[in-house]
């Protein structure tokens, strides 16, 4: 019997475990050092002016939002080929959100679908205030063409790099900023680092900056400058806004912190873990990832699609026949849109239709650092055999 192969997991070496090790045995557990210490590493990384920690992606892409200052009546648009987070955190300010299909070949926000969208929302009165282009499995947007329609339409962006740390896009680091107002990383355990659970905001504006520092801390400041009056003594802070409790601990940012020596090496361990799926799946039935050559992928999903008209198994025969071989494949991801909580505001299948061909024909391959060439083999050996190759 062959041992589980997970579609992704974390990579955990003994640095790592003590670091972690080393803030139990501080003084601080919670809102120590660590925190800023880690946001500096990613912000240097990236090269970005400010970043932004928080207990998950979900918060940072939330706290994006307010600080960019969606409220109700407003519109916001994604991808529907991405985690529901990418759609859930303009609802939770009121806003409405519609969905842009994606591109055939990156399965990213389609810049076509985006102009074509853009000049009816326009005639229509109907512009959306933040569009949030997502980069699949660790693939860029193409986001200097999007900045150039935020700039005609006057809309801000929020980059979703809950998958792309490491990555790069133009030859610059993902995350700085260049193209959009914020962008935001995930640090879940099957990303490309992780801190457990965790996220983190980045932004070359100060004063945004500065809203999501607040927003993720109770709407709570001790900054003088930012206060309704003269503090009463020392010990005085004044909640300013509605805000929440999505801070990062320094447990979390310890794992973090240390993980990010080691990012790098991750992303290069991905692309020879995809480059040799490359050349194994070369004669099967089936479509590699296509890699823009503009982008540099953090891969953290490698997505291969069925060609179903050369094969005699539906794409559920597929994939439960990987399943049952303790191959861990999945599906990344169901259109946001055919979500029965989306359904009930009246999106239907069909919605977007590059999206739908994407879910009838896709899943996602194991991929993480730790892979090995017999695992790796594994994989290809059930493919074959379920693919009858």
């Amino acid at each position: 019997m062959n041992a589980h192969i997970p579609y992704g997991r974390q990579d955990i070496s003994e640095a790592d475990i003590q670091s972690v090790v080393d803030v139990l045995r501080s003084n601080y557990l919670t809102q120590g050092p660590v925190v800023p210490a880690f946001e500096s590493a990613v912000a240097n990384y990236c090269q970005v002016k400010h970043a932004v920690a928080v207990n998950s992606a979900t918060s940072a892409l939330h706290i994006a939002c307010l600080a960019l200052g969606v409220v109700e009546g407003d519109i916001v648009w994604t991808s529907p080929v991405t985690f529901v987070a990418s759609a859930n955190c303009a609802l939770y300010c009121g806003a409405e959100v519609d969905f842009i299909d994606i591109d055939s070949r990156t399965y990213n926000m389609s810049v076509e679908r985006l102009a074509e969208k853009l000049a009816k929302a326009k005639i229509a009165g109907r512009l959306p205030k933040v569009v949030i282009p997502v980069h699949l499995c660790g693939q860029p947007c193409d986001m200097a063409a999007i900045q150039l329609l935020g700039r005609q339409y006057n809309f801000k962006i929020i980059e979703d790099a809950s998958h792309a740390i490491g990555g790069k896009y133009l030859n610059e680091a993902i995350g700085n900023c260049r193209y959009s107002d914020i962008t935001v990383f995930s640090f879940h355990p099957v990303k490309i680092i992780t801190t457990g659970e965790g996220g983190m905001a980045l932004t070359n504006d100060l004063q945004l900056a500065k809203r999501m520092q607040l927003f993720r801390s109770h709407g709570i400041t001790r900054e003088v400058t930012d206060m309704t009056q003269a503090p009463d003594g020392p010990w005085y802070y004044e909640q300013i806004e509605l805000g929440f409790n999505y801070r990062m601990t320094d447990i979390q940012a310890a794992l973090g912190l240390s993980q990010m020596q080691r990012l790098d090496e991750f992303v290069f361990k991905r692309h020879a873990i995809a480059n040799r799926y490359e050349k194994l799946l070369a004669n099967l039935p089936v479509l590699t990832p296509w890699q823009h050559p503009e982008g540099y992928s953090g891969l953290h999903l490698y997505v291969i699609r069925l060609k179903l008209n050369e094969i005699k198994k539906s794409h559920l025969e597929v994939f439960e026949a990987l399943r049952s071989a303790e191959v861990g494949v999945n599906l990344h991801y169901i259109p946001v849109y055919r979500q029965p909580y989306y359904k009930r505001m009246g999106f239907k299948i069909g919605h977007c239709p590059e999206a739908e061909a994407y879910y009838a024909e896709g899943f996602s391959l194991p991929i993480y650092p730790g892979l090995t060439n017999q695992q790796q083999d594994q994989v290809i050996t059930v493919l074959k055999e379920t693919l009858g190759a």
